[in-house]
């Protein structure tokens, strides 16, 4: 057991990944998704990248961005910075196909790219067996 108020980050940094991350000038870049564009003021779309193996073995696809938006939405606060990192109330997320996702925000949302940063995708596994503690525990607030 790693007693560290910052274990939250180890399980993160080792078992997720970002669709966008930010470069050492703060510019935001493709990690798993390889492209991003916004259809309109409210509508984000990615192009995930394809031939991403997690370490169980499944690839990485559209069905991991949908299961890692539904599990962390149900949280009060899903990212332990803050909640001004959370998506507005009331986003929904569409998977287009297999390596397509759209985000479709109810209001527009300026920050809503870069808030992707701190929006991990993590496998069936890790959510099925684990999942922060919830499986466990029932809840993931404040169980990292």
């Amino acid at each position: 057991m790693d007693p560290s108020p910052l274990n939250w980050l180890y399980i993160l940094f080792n078992t997720m990944e970002e669709a966008v991350r930010a470069d050492h000038l703060g510019r935001i870049v493709s990690s798993l998704a390889t492209d991003y564009k916004w259809l309109d003021d409210t509508t984000l779309e990615l192009q995930l990248r394809k031939g991403v193996v997690y370490h169980d073995g499944e690839f990485f696809n559209a069905e991991n961005v949908s299961q890692n938006y539904d599990e962390v939405k149900q949280w009060i606060a899903p990212h332990p910075p803050g909640t001004w990192l959370n998506l507005p109330d009331g986003t929904g997320l569409e998977v287009v196909d297999a390596f397509t996702v759209r985000y479709n925000l109810p209001k527009t949302d300026g920050l809503a790219l870069g808030k992707l940063r701190a929006h991990h995708y993590a496998n069936h596994l890790f959510w099925n067996e684990l999942g922060f503690g919830y499986a466990k525990l029932g809840t993931a607030e404040g169980h990292w």
